[in-house]
């Protein structure tokens, strides 16, 4: 039988105070810091209202974490701390102990409700403020300074919710005192009409561009859309990671104009010199322009995701001298069709991140045995790689063979997936059971007999039993392929 743990003295000192809802709003001049954060939770649970109004007005943080107490999308309690802000922001003098300057709707910062101490206080003063400049406002000066209201934003442009739409009306006819500061941005959709749609130049016109980290757009966007987002992009200027995906072009679309749309999104990347982590999938524009983005990259990109996307030769040779890539540690050409492609630009690219690159994903590619041959010496320098990627491509037995026994030597290598050999296919592509199991086992001792792998799996398409993609692991055991990834 489990047994309730009774109330603390602080919680029963809170709800002894708010039972008089008068005598709590007389005592907040002279309530001690340390009891703010208890009793702003115990007032917001119990819904006082005017309370939680005065208390966000005398608030002695200069943070006030609200969105780790907002487990769900709690659109009254974002209305009454807005309410108290727009009753701060009235204020002609400034309070005495006004001291808030950001209202963070993020999920973090769930410790400083836990821990309610006068010297967790203070230690979170100073922490409130992020790494980044843009939580850093400066003092008060006898002139008022915007109210910074921190949010990570996942949107769905046709149907935002009202937790959203009212934030965002909010921030619009207050734009003068407010500055609405996004940091991770996941967009999952077009905007294109009703009540509740918002079109994405709208929302992005609300926010401080520059306090910009992480931009995710997951849904098809046409080339025009692109060209659109082109300008908003080049004023997120702390941005570190933008995956893009789906962007389709229009087949009758006029070539100049095609052109210009390419160079207007292209151009943006020049102002991007924090920019880490570049994804680009479905992305159908790069195919004989993939230079135009890379020779604008300001700085050295860790991480660099180009899949699914048809490429040209000169594009690849683009990218093997590309100044940025030099401390590249994620590599991902999935997708990526290098059958008719000559070996020698990616053998140039694998040569100049051999010290630093960790994970490779070449699945899906389409390489065959005479263009592994050539790759093999460079990837045999890739030190300090960790995982490797290979399913998708038509490699004989002895080809696979010689790979195996080039990457025994990589120290660092944990996870490993490889195509299962070309002579566990029939002629009409249909995997014979017997073989395959076979060749995988041979494979497998190939492995055990040079050292001891961690996770190594080789893929089969389509498996006789499901029809899908699946993989025998070391125990030569048939799995799904999705499981085992």
């Amino acid at each position: 039988m489990s047994m309730k743990v009774p109330p603390t003295l602080l919680q029963l000192a809170g709800q002894s105070l708010l039972r008089n809802e008068a005598l709590a709003l007389s005592a907040l001049e002279k309530l001690p810091m340390e009891l703010f954060p208890p009793l702003f939770m115990e007032a917001l649970t119990r819904r006082h209202t005017e309370v939680v109004k005065a208390m966000v007005q005398a608030w002695p943080f200069s943070c006030l974490p609200l969105g780790a107490l907002m487990k769900t999308r709690d659109l009254e309690t974002l209305q009454i701390t807005l309410d108290g802000i727009d009753m701060l922001l009235s204020e002609q003098i400034r309070p005495r102990r006004w001291k808030l300057q950001v209202l963070d709707l993020r999920t973090a910062h769930q410790n400083f409700w836990n821990v309610w101490s006068g010297a967790m206080a203070e230690y979170w003063a100073p922490q409130a403020k992020s790494r980044n400049q843009a939580e850093e406002v400066p003092p008060w000066k006898g002139v008022k300074q915007p109210l910074r209201l921190i949010v990570d934003l996942n949107l769905e442009l046709d149907d935002l919710d009202e937790l959203q739409i009212y934030l965002f009306e909010w921030v619009q006819q207050r734009k003068s005192s407010i500055q609405l500061c996004c940091r991770k941005m996941q967009i999952w959709g077009l905007c294109t009409c009703g009540s509740r749609a918002w079109p994405i130049h709208r929302v992005l016109g609300l926010l401080e561009l520059d306090c910009m980290e992480e931009v995710v757009v997951h849904c098809p966007w046409t080339l025009c859309a692109l060209g659109m987002f082109a300008p908003y992009l080049g004023q997120m200027r702390n941005l570190c990671k933008l995956r893009i995906s789906q962007i389709c072009v229009s087949e009758n679309i006029d070539p100049d104009n095609y052109k210009q749309l390419v160079a207007t999104f292209t151009s943006q990347f020049s102002k991007l010199g924090c920019l880490r982590k570049l994804c680009m999938s479905s992305a159908y524009f790069l195919h004989g322009h993939l230079h135009q983005v890379l020779s604008c990259l300001e700085a050295p990109l860790e991480s660099l995701s180009i899949t699914h996307c048809l490429l040209e030769e000169s594009d690849l040779q683009c990218l093997s001298n590309c100044l940025s890539i030099h401390q590249l540690k994620h590599l991902s050409l999935r997708g990526v069709m290098l059958t008719h492609v000559c070996p020698e630009p990616l053998q140039i690219l694998l040569h100049r991140v051999a010290d630093t690159l960790k994970t490779l994903d070449l699945e899906d590619c389409g390489i065959r045995d005479s263009q592994l041959t050539a790759l093999l010496p460079a990837l045999s320098h890739c030190s300090q790689l960790t995982t490797f990627s290979f399913f998708g491509n038509r490699i004989s037995m002895s080809v696979l063979k010689d790979l195996l026994h080039q990457t025994a030597r990589l120290s660092q290598l944990s996870q490993e997936l490889y195509p299962a050999p070309l002579e566990s296919y029939g002629g009409l592509g249909a995997v014979r059971t017997g073989k395959v199991s076979q060749h995988c086992a041979e494979l497998m001792d190939t492995l055990r007999a040079r050292r001891e792998p961690r996770v190594v799996l080789f893929g089969i398409d389509p498996c006789p039993q499901c029809g899908n993609r699946c993989v025998y692991n070391m125990e030569g055991i048939l799995r799904c392929y999705w499981m085992a990834a």
